[in-house]
């Protein structure tokens, strides 16, 4: 088994693990980015809310060209699957992620797992093409559009609620199985224009493109929709977070500060396994955030006066901090202050250029 030393390892490959991973390299910490595969996102068929990325870029091509910048500047992208974490005293190194092709060492580990959404039984549309996780995402594209909501408790409810800001054609749907909601929910229900489908779903009808167009229930009549939401919860991938002991709240979630941080010294968890909308963007600022307080936490300048006295001022042989491995993509990568540093021959080939 082989084992690897970084000064930062992100497990999960969505927007939120990519963003850290981004900004822990591009601030000169040695990353690695361990990723399964699969996740909410690599589901899109199209990716909606996020500035600067049309809604043809599809979930998998949007995190395809995310992992190749956060490769470019210098990342280890690995495909595996962590099985184990735990704490460890390695050369400075504080966790232990335990995975299949090999063991990661880890100063500080961010921990972007995300959750499962829990699936109704079939028949259903497609995911994306009339079956949809995401009302801030997706609401959008049923203005004015027959829409239906899956459930039987209180959040299938008042989403259906919701959706009458977008369309006026708005049903409740049970699937055969009695309404959890509280009396209160129930009595909303009753003073708004939506309505309680008891009968279990028989059959479905798409276009040619694959869109939904309409439900057939057990009684015979057929309803039209074009999408809508099933509400059946999450499953929190919080795993990893327990064996290390971070705290979980009521909801299943893992309990964060303002900048990821867990109850345990060095985790953080960002996106989707944390409490707070499930959104690409702000999946994305999480990781940011997260990214940033870890270099602030590992930088090793300005050494503080404490530092200066044990070990001494800051020599030219000192800096930069950056590895050498970072240094050198850094100083190649087209982002650098006015392109890339040639060397060598190349460099002398220029200058000659120049010259003449």
């Amino acid at each position: 088994m082989t084992e690897t030393a970084y000064d930062v390892v992100v497990v999960g490959g969505g927007p939120a693990g990519l963003t850290a991973a981004l900004y822990t390299t591009r601030l000169g910490l040695d990353t690695a980015l361990v990723d399964r595969g699969g996740g909410r996102a690599a589901m899109m068929q199209d990716t909606h809310n996020v500035i600067g990325v049309t809604e043809d870029v599809s979930g998998g091509e949007f995190l395809q060209t995310a992992k190749a910048q956060v490769e470019s500047y210098g990342a280890d992208v690995h495909r595996d699957f962590i099985g184990s974490a735990s704490r460890t005293d390695e050369d400075g190194h504080r966790f232990r992620l335990e995975g299949g092709d090999g063991d990661y060492l880890a100063r500080r580990v961010v921990l972007a797992t995300g959750f499962s959404d829990a699936h109704p039984d079939p028949p259903l549309p497609p995911t994306g093409r009339g079956l949809h996780y995401c009302l801030h995402c997706d609401a959008y594209m049923f203005v004015d559009e027959p829409v239906y909501v899956m459930g039987t408790g209180d959040s299938a409810a008042y989403v259906a609620m919701i959706m009458l800001n977008f369309t006026d054609e708005v049903d409740l749907l049970t699937r055969g199985d009695e309404p959890e909601w509280s009396d209160e929910t129930d009595e909303l229900l009753a003073n708004h224009p939506v309505d309680v489908i008891a009968e279990e779903i028989t059959a479905l009808e798409r276009d040619d493109d694959g869109w939904l167009e309409a439900f057939e229930f057990e009684d015979g009549a057929v309803r039209a929709y074009r999408g809508g939401f099933p509400m059946y919860g999450s499953e929190y991938n919080t795993d990893l977070h327990e064996e290390l002991g971070c705290e979980i709240t009521d909801d299943g979630t893992v309990a964060v500060g303002d900048h990821g941080e867990t109850s345990v010294d060095g985790v953080y968890a960002v996106g989707d396994v944390t409490p707070g909308h499930n959104q690409i963007p702000v999946a994305m600022g999480q990781g940011a955030k997260a990214g940033i307080q870890i270099h602030m936490d590992l930088r090793p300048f300005p050494r503080s006066l404490e530092e200066i006295d044990e070990m001494g001022g800051v020599g030219e042989g000192d800096v930069p901090a950056v590895s050498p491995a970072l240094l050198a993509t850094a100083v190649a990568h087209e982002g650098h202050a006015a392109g890339p540093r040639v060397e060598g021959a190349e460099a002398d080939a220029g200058q000659q250029a120049v010259d003449d």
